[in-house]
């Protein structure tokens, strides 16, 4: 019977010959994942239906990366008992201040996911490891919770979409701007539980920054997943990092797609989700004039070194406006040295922005960038749902590095070719 990527992928782990879409499966987890506000959750529920050990203590990851550095008591509570969870069970991938990083980031960059694996996290980005030809997912604290005690996950196999992609991007436009055209033309539910598969000639152009943004945001769509075929760069990407055996899953030329979309990747603008949904899409071009009083530039959207470059590209020998607050935060401990090390770090903080350690921080309005009444924000990062970076009557512009760069230059959002030298 004729599978896609995921299926495959699904079948493989749930050992049957072939699954089909709608089916319900249970499946053996590759690795588990949460973080300080999540895993606290699952860590009660896994202690409360009576388990006393983890099943693997190398596959249960644990990241505390959306309060850390701890911003209140509370936050240092749930910390704690990640910390002491990790202690009792020998959890080998614990990763705390000064190891950790945005979770989604920094799990690919230490090759704790590979292509052809299945991978459930207690955050629902956790959908982002596709990009290396993963099946991930995010789920429920209590899920999560039976996984970390069991290794393993029911799932209803979904159904697919096909994008089949042609042509490379423009000069100013990357994967957020993809994903960003994909979430408007498709809308937030236009995915609903279903795989969002990429493919075409046009895959070979995009980065793997590119592709994990655009898996990143899978779920602004309402999928269940988005996955990238594997080939040359992803291998080279986990080459070093990934230090087992992988499984290359490709869709049978006859797999059945509910629908399939045609992007041409060349005929992308720069484009920009205005308030409050990430599916209110316009291109750069019929914006107008939208002052802004914050610009953040990171997250595990948009954080990794190829967002670090292009924003430090547009920011190089300028200054950000002095009523826009402009905060760029590495993903990971790891790219925040390559930006010292090559003098993008220095760029940051001549132009007048500020340099974070890596944190969800102003993402989801835990710290390090609340909005107060009536500010907007131009944002790399993932949402912009009411009160999602503060105040309720503030005002979120998702946009890629590029665009959040230029608009910090001149106090509106912006077209990138319109500041670069």
């Amino acid at each position: 019977m004729a599978m896609t990527m995921t299926q495959k992928i699904l079948a493989s782990h749930a050992g049957l010959e072939s699954v089909t879409a709608g089916q319900l499966i249970e499946a053996n987890l590759d690795l588990t994942l949460a973080n300080d506000i999540t895993g606290p959750v699952a860590i009660r529920e896994m202690e409360k239906a009576g388990f006393d050990k983890v099943f693997d203590r190398n596959k249960v990851t644990l990241v505390m990366d959306h309060f850390a550095p701890n911003k209140d008591i509370k936050s240092a509570e749930q910390c704690l008992t990640c910390r002491n969870f990790a202690g009792k069970h020998e959890v080998v991938n614990f990763f705390d201040v000064g190891q950790m990083g945005i979770e989604h980031a920094l799990l690919p960059e230490k090759g704790l996911v590979g292509p052809g694996e299945l991978i459930i996290g207690a955050d629902s980005h956790t959908c982002t490891y596709g990009a290396l030809g993963a099946f991930s997912t995010g789920v429920g604290s209590t899920d999560l919770a039976a996984g970390m005690a069991t290794g393993k996950a029911w799932f209803k196999v979904p159904s697919a979409i096909k994008f089949n992609l042609t042509g490379s991007l423009p000069k100013y436009v990357s994967g957020k701007d993809v994903i960003l055209h994909i979430i408007g033309l498709i809308g937030v539910d236009g995915a609903l539980y279903r795989s969002m598969e990429f493919t075409g000639d046009g895959v070979a152009s995009l980065s793997m920054d590119d592709r994990f943004t655009i898996c990143n945001m899978a779920i602004e769509a309402g999928a269940k997943n988005g996955i990238f075929p594997v080939d040359e760069k992803t291998m080279e990407y986990i080459e070093g990092r990934v230090n087992r055996p992988v499984t290359k899953y490709e869709a049978d030329p006859d797999a059945v797609y509910d629908e399939t979309y045609d992007i041409d990747l060349s005929a992308l603008r720069p484009t920009v989700a205005c308030p409050h949904l990430p599916e209110n899409t316009k291109t750069i071009d019929e914006l107008g004039k939208i002052e802004i009083q914050q610009a953040v530039i990171g997250s595990c959207t948009n954080g990794r070194i190829q967002d670090m470059r292009e924003a430090a590209a547009i920011l190089k020998g300028k200054k950000v406006q002095k009523n826009v607050r402009t905060i760029v935060i590495p993903a990971t401990q790891e790219i925040y040295l390559q930006c010292i090390r090559e003098g993008l770090a220095e760029i940051f903080v001549e132009a007048g922005a500020i340099l974070s350690t890596p944190t969800c921080g102003p993402c989801l309005g835990g710290h390090m960038g609340i909005l107060a009444h009536g500010e907007r924000a131009v944002s790399t990062t993932n949402r912009n749902f009411v009160g999602r970076m503060g105040h309720v009557s503030s005002e979120i512009y998702l946009a890629s590095p590029a665009v959040a760069a230029a608009s910090a230059i001149t106090g509106y959002i912006t077209d990138p070719a319109d500041v670069a030298e």
